[in-house]
């Protein structure tokens, strides 16, 4: 009994830390496709481009901060505790969870890509997770 806690609590963190990877890499490379194209489809100065990159830099650096782990950890604990086996739980789950940042504001959003980007890589967290640890909740 306790062997096999211990190692559910060891399967679910390492895939935890497998998810948040996944999701980190959806974010770096379709977040760098985004910003690629929005600084060269409009035309703008070189320094003007710079400027926007040090921003984005800054606001991904805010975005992927520890306060979108929390909300993970916290789904991730709901779906074991409920022994919640859907898929649709834990992707849904992980886009939301990487919204959290975003709707803290409680304004409108301001740039339609980096909700698109962030909603992508949870929905690919929470789909990894979900493929290593969260089919045996």
């Amino acid at each position: 009994m306790f062997g096999s806690a211990l190692g559910r609590m060891m399967m679910v963190s390492m895939a935890f830390f497998v998810a948040a990877a996944a999701a980190l890499f959806v974010f770096v490379t379709l977040g760098l496709e985004r910003m690629t194209q929005a600084m060269h489809g409009d035309g703008r100065e070189a320094m003007e481009s710079a400027a926007a990159l040090v921003e984005f830099v800054w606001q991904a650096y805010v975005l992927a901060s520890a306060l979108t782990l929390l909300p993970a950890l916290a789904v991730v604990l709901i779906g074991e505790l409920a022994r919640i086996r859907s898929a649709l739980y834990y992707v849904l789950g992980g886009g939301a969870a990487l919204l959290f940042p975003l709707l803290a504001r409680l304004g409108p959003p301001q740039e339609p890509a980096a909700w698109q980007v962030l909603a992508t890589a949870g929905f690919a967290g929470g789909f990894v997770y979900w493929l290593l640890a969260g089919r045996r909740a």
